[in-house]
């Protein structure tokens, strides 16, 4: 009973780590926005990076491990399946302003802020 009672729960309350996949760092400097995520075992071809106005949208999927034929799950703790994140970018920002790599399952996303939005430094002339 408490099996099927746990199994149920499932459907309709997300477990925290699959609500926040995945977990990410965001951070700001003068001139650009860097989020950076751990995604193992997602090639970069199954992600997507989007922006529009001032939010940045990443997704993709995990796909699950193949067991082989006649092997059965002794454990299968690793998520799968379809993630998608909307983070709020602190200006609005254009697709031809970010930059993604990937280095050792460390995703690194890096959004510069747009011109128009830089301080400029006015110079004072004598009179």
């Amino acid at each position: 009973m408490r099996a099927m009672m746990r199994d149920l729960d499932r459907g309709f309350w997300p477990s925290p780590s699959r609500a926040a996949f995945p977990a990410v760092n965001v951070w700001q400097g003068a001139e650009a926005v860097a989020v950076t995520t751990e995604l193992p075992g997602i090639e970069p071809g199954d992600i997507e990076i989007a922006v529009k106005d001032n939010v940045l949208t990443l997704s993709g999927e995990r796909k699950a491990s193949e067991v082989p034929e006649g092997a059965r799950w002794h454990r299968n703790e690793r998520g799968y399946g379809k993630f998608s994140r909307a983070i709020r970018l602190p200006f609005a920002a254009s697709d031809d302003k970010v930059e993604a790599r990937m280095t050792n399952c460390v995703l690194r996303i890096v959004i510069s802020r747009p011109e128009a939005e830089n301080p400029k430094k006015i110079e004072i002339k004598a009179a």
